[in-house]
């Protein structure tokens, strides 16, 4: 484990999350500087080498701490993976970020990215709904909006005038937590939430919002819904203040080259500051004893003083259960979803046609295969620039309790791409070259309840010294949420105090 240390500065980096953490001691609760802290001279094992296990790794070494990362596959990255087709770099997983929140963006700078992160070149996206193509409607809280005007082009009469009623209707009960489809269709209508609300957030976890939880997902509209009886009210005051704090800038972010270029980026930082990162080194097991933490792998064991548990969900759930059963039980419960993204290139002069924009979202009560289209080419400069001739687009398909399309052969899913795409569009051609990207267990779930099971978690892992967990399973599955979770458990890790020199152990928080 790490003691704090009161005085000097720790090495590395300047901090650039919280300006302290509380820590306890005996004497009490104390504000700490997570860099005024000197790492011990033991190791710091990190599992996992997601961008969660990653952000940790390199926050650790920038600290100071002698950190050794273990991935079990062949690769870096998890959900981020740069890779190209027909001759042009692309990304095979997540392909932007949220810039509203700081955390990617700040460790893209912190690894020499800053000059490459670019804002799409257009905003513009369709939903593909009935079977037309409609502007996205604005004005919504991921799919939520607060005004029945704007969506005469995606609703029906009866669905507007059902919307309109919200103000009429006596308060709906969130208790502790709710899913939001049920939710929005008591205030608003299910139509609400079938053409809107589940192609936008089912579409970024892809799960069912009819068990999605509200508090997890959309904290800030649980909030609104616990202090407002109308929902069109509560969105309205949501946007209000997100009006006031906005300083301008876009709201998404990419790479050049590929946001699947930030993890080896990261991983260069780390070893720079002597980390060390092993790859097809899976973890076998993970005990605790008198000295700290035993990490066996295949080939040996490793001593360290702390561990940083960045796998997934049910992996985590296997390392933990002989050392904390409780939190195993939690983990093993979490539900994942499995998808694919179909890439396709195709030549320029063949897709002339295309509609504008960045791509189009598709409602699943209409009952086409493919969930979205991102038309890449428009959508990010740095795609245009680097395939002049070709014109480069992804589909996505599966969702939670869809996984029979993921079974099917590469080329029937790109058949059944190329089908829905031409229905939406009146695209004809054919492509170039094709890439199939299946992510098995891609993304966990957050049902009803979900932020419960993450305190329970992390309170039965804060009962064993020198341990963190973090990652897309506990507080979101966004590129910033997922970088703020293993920052947060590395900071934890190097304020947790050291019960030899007799003080508590603190959770950090």
């Amino acid at each position: 484990m790490l003691p704090v240390r009161r005085a000097g500065r720790g090495r590395g980096l300047p901090f650039s999350g919280p300006e302290a953490v509380t820590v306890r001691t005996r004497s009490g609760f104390e504000r700490v500087d997570p860099m005024n802290v000197e790492p011990r001279t033991g190791r710091v094992v990190v599992i996992g080498g997601g961008i969660s296990g990653l952000a940790a790794a390199h926050r650790l070494a920038g600290a100071g701490a002698r950190v050794t990362l273990l991935e079990a596959t062949d690769r870096l990255g998890g959900k981020l993976l740069a890779g190209e087709i027909a001759g042009a770099p692309v990304d095979l997983g997540a392909e932007s970020m949220l810039a509203r929140r700081p955390e990617a963006v700040a460790l893209a700078r912190a690894v020499g990215l800053g000059d490459r992160l670019q804002p799409p070149a257009t905003a513009t996206a369709s939903l593909w709904n009935r079977g037309t193509l409609t502007p996205m409607p604005k004005g919504h809280v991921m799919g939520v909006p607060s005004d029945p005007a704007v969506l005469g082009g995606v609703l029906s009469e009866d669905a507007l005038a059902r919307m309109r009623r919200d103000r009429e209707l006596p308060r709906t009960d969130v208790g502790d937590d709710i899913a939001i489809g049920a939710y929005v269709a008591a205030r608003l209508g299910r139509e609400v939430v079938d053409r809107l609300v589940e192609p936008l957030l089912g579409g970024v976890y892809a799960g069912d919002v009819y068990r999605t939880s509200m508090r997890a997902a959309v904290p800030q509209l649980f909030e609104a819904a616990r202090a407002y009886d109308s929902l069109l009210d509560g969105v309205r005051e949501i946007q209000r203040r997100a009006g006031g704090k906005q300083q301008g800038g876009p709201v998404f972010m990419g790479i050049a080259g590929g946001i699947g270029t930030l993890p080896g980026a990261v991983a260069d930082a780390v070893r720079a500051r002597g980390g060390e990162i092993l790859l097809r080194t899976p973890v076998l097991g993970l005990t605790r004893d008198a000295g700290g933490w035993q990490v066996r792998t295949d080939e040996r064991v490793i001593a360290a003083d702390a561990v940083v548990l960045a796998a997934p969900a049910r992996s985590a759930a296997a390392l933990l259960a002989a050392e904390s059963p409780a939190a195993a039980a939690e983990l093993s419960a979490v539900e994942y979803a499995s998808m694919a993204l179909v890439t396709m290139a195709f030549r320029r002069r063949d897709v002339e046609a295309m509609p504008e924009g960045s791509g189009f979202l598709v409602p699943p009560v209409d009952g086409r295969t493919i969930k979205a289209a991102t038309f890449s080419t428009r959508k990010w400069g740095w795609t245009d620039a680097s395939a002049p001739d070709l014109f480069l687009l992804r589909t996505s398909i599966g969702r939670y309790g869809e996984e029979e399309h993921l079974h099917r052969e590469d080329g029937e899913l790109v058949d059944v791409s190329l089908a829905d795409l031409g229905a939406a569009t009146g695209l004809a051609a054919r492509p170039v070259a094709t890439e199939v990207t299946r992510w098995i267990g891609g993304l966990p779930q957050y049902p009803v309840g979900h932020p419960d099971r993450v305190a329970r978690v992390r309170g039965e892992v804060a009962k064993l010294p020198g341990l963190r967990v973090c990652g897309a399973a506990y507080d979101g599955v966004g590129i910033p949420a997922c970088i703020a979770s293993g920052t947060r458990a590395a900071d934890e890790i190097m304020l947790t105090p050291d019960p030899a020199r007799g003080t508590d152990h603190g959770t950090g928080e």
